[in-house]
């Protein structure tokens, strides 16, 4: 029996990625932490920085942390 354990790098997906699992509605996709992380990931890069301004993702996570 083989348990496999995968944990979320924010750092190893490309800034695509990471906007597609932004955008992608949370029950579908990733857990909030991940979310969290994806976006501190993309604020960090400078990718997608008006875009989350614009859909209110940036200013969810700075008001969250």
């Amino acid at each position: 029996m083989t348990i496999e354990t995968s944990r979320f790098n924010a750092q190893e997906l490309c800034s695509r990625k990471l906007w597609e699992l932004v955008t992608t509605p949370n029950e579908e996709n990733i857990g909030e932490r991940e979310l969290q992380q994806a976006i501190e990931e993309l604020a960090t890069r400078r990718r997608y920085l008006e875009e989350l301004q614009r859909i209110g993702k940036l200013e969810e996570h700075k008001s969250g942390a």
